[in-house]
């Protein structure tokens, strides 16, 4: 029995890929996200053949997709007044980062501790960027990166 070759990956820009390779990976989503429940409805939608489909799906992705993902909990002490919380929820959103968890204290003594988990794989700036421009922020008194 011969013995399989170990795979070799390439990191490749998208423009110089064959289409079809990218509408795989937009039919792979499709069926990842819901928004369709059969292979025939997302290859019918993306334009691309069943056959298609089958022969590349596992072994075309996007470059987020062969990371773990980026989960970053950041850490944030802030003042118990208006709009604080929602300016940096601001900042978050605007930079393309996915909010997925918060968790506030009840503040106490002017002040709340805040937790906030995000997916930071689409981010336009760094996290040591995002450190820095919420810090910045009134309002905010500390402001670190936990895990991630």
């Amino acid at each position: 029995m011969a013995l399989r070759a170990k795979p070799k990956y390439y990191l490749v820009e998208a423009g110089v890929l064959p289409e079809v390779f990218i509408k795989v990976t937009e039919a792979r989503e499709l069926l990842e996200t819901g928004e369709v429940r059969t292979v025939a409805e997302a290859v019918e939608r993306v334009g691309i053949s069943r056959s298609a489909f089958y022969k590349y799906k596992d072994s075309v992705m996007p470059f987020r997709d062969m990371r773990q993902g980026s989960i970053v909990t950041f850490n944030a002490l802030l003042r118990d007044r208006k709009g604080v919380l929602s300016a940096l929820l601001a900042i978050f959103a605007d930079t393309g980062a996915n909010i997925l968890t918060i968790n506030q204290s009840i503040p106490t003594n002017g002040t709340a501790l805040v937790t906030v988990s995000a997916l930071t794989d689409n981010m336009s700036i760094g996290t040591d960027e995002l450190l820095t421009t919420v810090r910045g922020l009134d309002g905010v008194i500390r402001f670190d990166a936990l895990a991630g």
